[in-house]
Parts: C-alpha cells; structure tokens; sequence
C-alpha cells in the first residue's frame, strides 16, 4: 500500500470491510486485470523475439510491439516497465487490434534468460509421504541455471551423461517487480503470474553424483520447459487449489492439488527475500507432487521418444517431446 493511500485512509472513517478488501486486493499482484501474456517469434521471422496477449487460451495473440512500437520485444523488458507495460498490454487487448493468428507463430518460453531459477524441494505434503520423509519444517531452496529453459513445445535433450532423467510437474511464478525482505503479507504484490513448469532431472547426478548436491542433476541443458503463458495474479482465482498432472505417453503418472504445497507463493517468496533481492523476470519452481519416476517400483526414467504432457488448471499444459 502507498504512502497516500495509508493518509487517505487516516483521513476518512473507513468501515473495517472497506479496509480488509482494499488491503487484499492491493496485495493481489501487480496486474489490474485478467490476461495470459506470451512470448512468441512469427514463423517468418524466427530470429525476432516478441510479447504478445492471448485472447483467450488457444486462441490469437496480439503483439504489443505492433500496437504500440514503444513497447519491450521481451517479457522481462515489459514487466521492467511495471505499470506502464502492464496497462498497455491491457489496452492492446482491449483494442483486438494487432492479432496474429496462431498459426502464424512459435510460442516460446514466456521467460527467457532469467536472472534467478529459484527451486523449492520437498514441497508437496504427499511427495514426501511417498518417500517416507519428514514435513520440512523450512524451506528447501535450490537452483537451476537459466539456460534450462526451454519452450512449452519444445524437445527435452537427453543428456548422453545421464540414464536416469525423470519428470517433475511443477507450478512456477515470476516475480513481476524488485524487492528485498519482503513480507509475506505483500509478496503477492510482487507476483507478476503464474505458469507451468517440468523440473526435469537426472536422478543419478542428483541422488548419486556431485555429493549428492542437486545442482548438476537439475541444470542439463533444457531440463526446465516452461509455459505456455504467464497466467496474471488476477487470472488465477486461487493458485493453491489447482489440479496439477503430468503424463507421459498419455499415462497419467501425476495426479495431485497445489493445495498440499507445504510453504505456499507469499512464505516462498517471503523466506528467499531474505537472501537476495528479488528482480522482474526472476522464476521460481514450487515443488512436485508425487508420481515421480524415482520412487516407483521398479523405477521409471525417460527414453529418447517419448511424449511429456504437464497441466495445471487454469494455467494450460506444456508438451514435450524427448530426444
């Protein structure tokens, strides 16, 4: 809430209703309105990043570059501009001005070259009932390097190195402006949106490798697709009671709620800005569910060929293929 806001407050004899709403919906993100922003190039010109707004999932896209040629070709560009970026994608959906046909373009990952790839472990209470381990009393934090991310569509790169790459459906955020120490009461306001994740890993390098530090399983080139869009706050009714599944081959093999993540979005974001400063465009990995290919009897991993399907209501499904 803003300095002017808290002396208006003090100024007028609110209702404690009004105060309540007007406090929650300020904390509710940094969009004012429902949308499903993308990245994208058009098949003509592969080489030219843009950002654009879905009409609807599915449906076409408008490109902000072409509604208005001030406007970033990046998403981390746009949300760097904050409101003003955010109120001009509004407008240049409200406008249906500027719509590209879907088959006119590649969606990418709606992120591209984050500076932080930010991972929650052991977050889901039944993953860690199928392993038989403790409820973390804190935060497991670890990270992917920025060059895992890959596109909702795009192939998963079967490291040579490895022989046991496994699936993990995740919801991820972005965080939409610059904070440090932030409570949890406000994190929320630093969400620019949601998205679907698939931490990707290679379980020997994680479990077996490297002193058992997750790093080098988890960073394999294009071990982290990611899309199809970023869900606005506002879009997203209640991103800690969404089904969250993954399939592989059309066998579903996760099947779970977000409502069992143990530290939800605001405890995340409140626990790791105490660390370091958070800055637009910045990823975070919530966690997986259980189904996980390591801990089922006998264990599953990925081979060259298969199809992995990753969804989460209200978000969309990012679908990958392994090779």
């Amino acid at each position: 809430m803003t300095e002017n806001m808290r002396l208006a407050l003090h100024s007028f004899p609110l209702s404690k209703t009004f105060y309540s709403t007007l406090v929650r919906n300020q904390a509710r993100g940094l969009c004012g309105a429902a949308m499903r922003l993308v990245q994208f190039h058009r098949h003509c010109d592969e080489g030219a990043i843009r950002v654009g707004v879905e009409q609807a999932e599915g449906l076409g896209v408008v490109d902000l570059k072409t509604f208005d040629p001030s406007m970033p070709t990046t998403m981390r560009g746009l949300l760097e501009l904050g409101e003003k970026g955010i109120e001009c994608a509004q407008r240049a959906l409200s406008s249906g001005q500027c719509v590209l046909n879907r088959s006119d373009i590649k969606l990418l990952s709606p992120i591209l070259a984050p500076e932080k790839v930010v991972c929650v472990g052991m977050n889901y209470r039944d993953h860690c009932l199928e392993q038989n381990a403790p409820i973390p009393s804190e935060p497991i934090i670890f990270n992917k390097f920025p060059n895992v991310i890959t596109g909702p569509y795009d192939d998963i790169i079967l490291p040579s190195e490895s022989q046991e790459v496994d699936w993990e459906v995740e919801l991820a955020f972005v965080i939409g402006r610059s904070g440090k120490h932030i409570k949890e009461e406000d994190a929320l306001s630093y969400v620019a949106g949601f998205t679907v994740a698939n931490d990707v890993s290679a379980r020997d390098w994680q479990m077996k490798r490297n002193g058992k530090q997750w790093l080098l399983g988890k960073t394999f080139d294009t071990f982290c697709p990611l899309g199809p869009a970023l869900v606005t706050t506002d879009a997203v009714k209640d991103p800690h009671n969404l089904g969250i599944r993954c399939l592989v081959n059309g066998d579903e093999v996760q099947s779970s709620n977000t409502d069992q993540m143990i530290f939800k979005t605001e405890q995340i974001i409140a626990w790791v800005s105490q660390f370091v400063t958070l800055t637009p465009g910045d990823v975070f990995l919530t966690g997986t569910p259980p189904g996980v290919g390591v801990f089922r009897k006998p264990a599953v991993y990925l081979k060259k060929g298969d199809v992995v399907e990753c969804q989460i209501d209200q978000i969309g499904s990012i679908v990958n293929k392994v090779v």
